[in-house]
């Protein structure tokens, strides 16, 4: 059985509501008998292919006979996905532009904090949440899940992709972790709640690309697996890479142009001060800046945008975990 249910996240100035769909399903024995899944998409609104992932599944769903609930948010930030954007305007949101650092909201928030606490209304009763995401078209897909969470990180690896970046929280974590307010995170906010939750990143924003969709459903399909919801077993690789997100990421220290080591691949392995690339400044044509990778490990992101900013992210590397 399915049903779509239309709901109002938040209100502009103007009075304009903010409206997306909740899709549910469940089997013939009704929504208690069996456990809760709670799924949603483009939280980052250029972040598509999660959307399209929720599309295919609904036609595999509405008529299944599944165990227990699913429940389904194919555009999570209206807000972001008219805009096709990763964030929110300041004009609209100045205080938290990132709708995936407000969980679990504030009904009396912001816009992005109410929006939030709609949502969390649905996902706070899940026995489970997977939170699509999409990076880059230079980006492994993995799935993300926090560290020393059993739970967690089991779905992560029901979903089923070759690369899994554990993601160490609190007190534990590295700097960046309080710098980017990551205590704010869906996820983080599902675990701390008690409920298993992963972010799968499918790779390639903005467009829809059938290699991501095709992971993202069969990702899918096998965490409804994992959780009983669906009959068999998930299709899973025999071996896994698993790393730890964020700490290898290699930074622009001058703004310029980026220009990446020809020979720098997706899942190429680094060493501690291998060259990856150089920025130059486009008017003297100078070097601004060797980029070099600070940890050894594996590349599983790489800008190929060449105009970048100080700070930015040039190039992520996972380091494996024992």
């Amino acid at each position: 059985m399915h049903t779509a249910e239309r709901i109002t996240l938040a209100r502009l100035p103007s009075g304009v509501p903010l409206v997306t769909t909740v899709h549910r399903y469940h089997g013939p024995e009704g929504p208690t008998a069996g456990p809760t899944l709670y799924v949603q998409a483009a939280q980052h609104g250029r972040e598509i292919n999660g959307s399209e992932v929720l599309r295919r599944l609904h036609d595999r769903l509405r008529n299944a006979d599944i165990a227990g609930t699913v429940i389904a948010v194919p555009v999570a930030d209206p807000l972001t996905f008219d805009r096709k954007s990763y964030t929110t305007p300041e004009v609209l949101d100045s205080v938290h532009s990132n709708m995936n650092r407000v969980w679990p909201g504030d009904p009396d928030g912001t816009l992005h904090e109410r929006m939030a606490a709609k949502l969390w209304e649905y996902a706070e009763r899940a026995d489970a949440v997977v939170d699509l995401h999409t990076g880059s078209p230079d980006m492994l897909t993995h799935t993300v899940y926090q560290r020393d969470a059993q739970a967690c990180r089991e779905l992560a690896e029901a979903f089923g992709t070759d690369l899994l970046l554990a993601e160490t929280a609190g007190e534990d974590a590295d700097d960046e972790w309080a710098d980017r307010d990551f205590g704010g995170k869906f996820r983080v906010a599902a675990r701390d709640a008690g409920i298993p939750a992963i972010t799968p990143e499918l790779a390639h924003s903005k467009e829809l690309v059938e290699p991501a969709i095709e992971t993202g459903l069969r990702g899918m399909e096998n965490v409804l697996r994992h959780l009983g919801v669906r009959e068999g077993d998930p299709e899973t690789p025999n071996e896994y890479q698993r790393a730890r997100n964020h700490l290898g990421r290699a930074t622009a220290d001058a703004s310029g142009l980026f220009h990446p080591e020809s020979d720098l691949e997706l899942g190429a392995s680094v060493t501690e001060g291998e060259r990856l690339g150089e920025i130059t400044d486009p008017t003297t044509y100078e070097t601004l800046a060797t980029v070099t990778a600070e940890e050894s490990g594996v590349v599983y992101s790489v800008t190929r945008e060449a105009t970048v900013c100080a700070g930015d992210t040039l190039v992520g590397v996972a380091m494996p975990l024992e």
